[in-house]
């Protein structure tokens, strides 16, 4: 890890390129993008309409030659051009000529555990897109672990779960590198789809394509837990008809739906633990896991979690902003590299 936080304090800005959010730190600066991984763009011409927030709006509202495309898809960018044009938008002109007059300018960026090359050669690409000279890649599940405060250089055990959009990681870091680690293609999105199938085929009510989180409106309260409300009222379209309607739905018969999905990340859980050495389990029976991403806050994961493994498990205190604000601790130099005394010097 010496080798690489001596790389990333050289580093001007970094960037975690997420399939539902674009973060933005720059060095000196902070957190200065924050926004929705999506954008609008007119067919016709080519031009780019919105980006952001505002772009996310325009989901299943636009004419025929407005298209709303998300030029990240899964950590990995899928579109290199329209992912540049995104970010050079969200950064602004301003801060754009801010970056551009530093010499050599160098960036960093967060990739999924185990990315193949084509994956890192795109979100380098991507970079090299805004002026960037030479961009650093770092790993996820580190970038996320530095910034939620895990004590990630030390020869102890410490359990981290990285909730996505698109995929869930698990991992054990010691002595600031991956132990054993996991990555399941299950996230925020595919318990967002069990819900909206499960409308569809037992209520046949279609809920609209706008990001409205399902949820949000399904499991309120108490999420997951039992002890939720029994039943909740959901907004849509009726499947024959195409008229809104309204229906009560069992919030019990929900959270039986989600178990599918979720039950995969509990596999991949118990599965790092299994490839993980003795003495490392050991330390976090004490400490337990810690998790990040947007999807933790997912009502009630918490104690799914808990019940699962017997561990005690945490939520970050800003947990959907963690493997950015990892990348800005290493940028500033917060970070001090593990330094070991040579066995020359005894």
């Amino acid at each position: 890890m010496t080798a690489s936080l001596e790389q990333l304090r050289r580093c001007h800005f970094a960037v975690d390129l997420g399939a539902a959010r674009t973060r933005v730190y720059v060095k000196g600066a902070g957190l200065v993008v924050d926004q929705p991984s999506v954008a609008a763009v007119n067919t016709r011409t080519g031009a780019l309409i919105a980006v952001g927030e505002f772009a996310e709006r325009m989901t299943g509202r636009t004419p025929d030659y407005i298209r709303v495309v998300r030029p990240v898809s899964g950590g990995t960018v899928i579109d290199i051009e329209m992912a540049q044009r995104m970010l050079r938008h969200l950064l602004g002109d301003r801060m754009r000529r801010s970056l551009r007059r530093k010499a050599r300018l160098r960036a960093a960026a967060c990739t999924p555990h185990d990315a193949d090359p084509l994956a890192q050669r795109a979100t380098i690409e991507t970079l090299v897109g805004l002026g960037a000279r030479r961009v650093e890649l770092v790993d996820t599940l580190i970038a996320a672990a530095v910034g939620c405060g895990l004590p990630v250089e030390r020869a102890e055990a410490t359990m981290i779960m990285v909730c996505g959009a698109a995929a869930t990681q698990v991992a054990v870091l010691s002595l600031g590198s991956i132990v054993t680690a996991e990555r399941v293609p299950v996230g925020g999105e595919a318990v967002d789809h069990a819900i909206v199938q499960y409308l569809r085929h037992e209520h046949a009510l279609m809920l609209p394509s706008q990001s409205v989180r399902p949820l949000q409106l399904a499991l309120h309260g108490n999420g997951l837990t039992a002890h939720g409300p029994a039943a909740t009222e959901i907004h849509g379209r009726d499947v024959a008809t195409g008229l809104a309607r309204s229906v009560l739905v069992d919030t019990a018969a929900v959270r039986e739906a989600i178990q599918t999905p979720l039950t995969a990340v509990l596999d991949g859980i118990g599965k790092v633990l299994r490839e993980c050495p003795p003495d490392l389990v050991a330390d976090l029976a004490e400490r337990g896991l810690t998790m990040v991403g947007g999807s933790a806050l997912l009502p009630g994961f918490d104690q799914m979690v808990r019940t699962a493994t017997g561990m005690p498990v945490h939520i970050a205190e800003r947990p959907d902003v963690c493997a950015v604000q990892g990348l800005g601790e290493m940028l500033e130099g917060r970070i001090e590299p593990l330094v070991l005394d040579p066995l020359g010097a005894y």
